[in-house]
């Protein structure tokens, strides 16, 4: 390097202070002082530069709005990110002992094929009205059926009776609860009238004026029925009425191996009549009320008065209707399967959930049906499956119903 004319490292050297006088400067306490006071001011501008850079990111998250004026998706959306995560230990339990609090975890209640394996609850309903004659063979079929009499239960509901219908039931209930063998895991009897006077008189019961305001009344009765004794365990739901005069002792499992959310089968009856000096045995059809539409009834029901209830069988109303109880025969196969569009009310297996739903059976007119035929109308509006077998036959008392009715 090339140093101006007249100057040497020499002579550069000896103008610099004496190295004594540098050692004294690092020694001197201002100057470690000063020192000190830079250092510390040049670390806090430069932690306050990164923060006020942080604050800025901050606050420019999010809608530049107050929380009052933004939208609840804007309000959802910042709320989000300022959530704070919160890691659970799930293997510690909380326990609830408030004695007033319960849990119904309706998760675990299903309705299968296996139901007996399953230990699945079955409730039996059956409404009854001046029933006393028939209680008698009612209780020795129910007796008789194979499915765990501990995950039965019964309900019964008696209405606007006239006779001992009560009482018998009471006594009956009673001396069946009370062997250990026969007894079932509990039985509610409902009390509740509605007004009907209409006799119980086969000519006046089934003529077609009674019909309407008869549907109805038996709606209200076995919706009653249903919210009194329907439990969250219970997965089956089987009603049954009080004049069945014989029915197969596996009732239960056979229809619940369907696995439908609504299924009912044949109704058919016995009568007796001598021929030659013999009794002899004519097998009549007796419920007309499970059928299926066709083309021709939609086409001739369509214009109906929407508070007209249609009722089958009668000279006053055709409706073109497919009867299951005009189809099939006890001695084929058993296990046949028919869509249908409405049911009796005589027998039917249903699925809990199905009336959970909030299917029941309507006391007024639904689609011009009402009762057990409104209930499957209603069901197959909400998208269940109503199902009959027309070879499985349930047989019904004798009522030698009079002229005008189809059976």
């Amino acid at each position: 390097m090339l140093l101006p004319k007249g100057y040497s490292w020499k002579a550069a050297k000896s103008r610099l202070p004496p190295s004594r006088a540098f050692i004294h400067l690092l020694r001197n306490t201002r100057f470690l002082l000063a020192l000190g006071l830079i250092s510390v001011s040049i670390i806090l501008w430069r932690s306050m530069g990164s923060a006020a850079g942080e604050m800025q990111r901050f606050y420019c998250f999010g809608p530049s709005k107050p929380p009052m004026r933004m939208t609840p998706n804007e309000n959802a959306e910042w709320h989000s990110h300022l959530q704070t995560p919160v890691i659970f230990n799930h293997h510690k339990p909380i326990e609830i002992n408030e004695s007033t609090i319960s849990n119904v975890n309706l998760n675990l209640v299903k309705s299968t094929k296996t139901a007996a394996s399953n230990k699945e609850r079955v409730l039996i309903l059956t409404p009854l009205r001046d029933a006393s004659m028939h209680m008698d063979k009612h209780f020795e079929l129910i007796n008789q059926l194979s499915y765990p009499h501990d995950l039965i239960d019964l309900g019964f509901l008696v209405g606007d009776s006239t006779d001992e219908t009560l009482a018998v039931l009471a006594k009956e209930v009673d001396r069946v609860q009370k062997n250990e063998e026969l007894a079932f895991n509990s039985v509610v009897i409902v009390e509740k009238n509605f007004g009907v006077t209409l006799s119980q008189d086969v000519q006046e019961r089934h003529g077609f004026k009674a019909q309407a305001p008869r549907r109805k009344a038996m709606g209200r009765a076995r919706n009653y029925l249903l919210s009194t004794a329907l439990k969250p365990e219970h997965s089956w739901v089987y009603w049954r009425d009080v004049d069945i005069v014989d029915s197969p002792k596996t009732i239960i499992e056979d229809f619940v191996a369907h696995d439908r959310d609504v299924l009912v089968p044949n109704i058919w009856f016995h009568r007796y009549k001598e021929q030659n000096g013999k009794m002899v045995d004519i097998e009549g059809r007796f419920d007309y009320n499970s059928w299926q539409e066709t083309p021709e009834s939609r086409k001739a029901l369509a214009n109906l008065d929407r508070d007209f209830v249609i009722a089958e069988g009668y000279k006053e109303i055709k409706t073109y209707r497919n009867y299951m109880a005009k189809m099939g025969d006890w001695r084929n196969n058993k296990d046949d399967e028919i869509e249908l569009d409405g049911v009796g009310g005589v027998n039917i297996i249903v699925k809990a959930d199905v009336h959970r739903s909030g299917i029941n059976f309507p006391c007024y007119p639904f689609e011009n049906q009402a009762e057990t035929e409104g209930f499957a109308k209603m069901a197959k509006r909400a998208g269940y499956g109503v199902y009959g077998l027309p070879n499985y036959v349930v047989w019904h008392i004798d009522t030698e119903e009079k002229a005008g009715n189809a059976g």
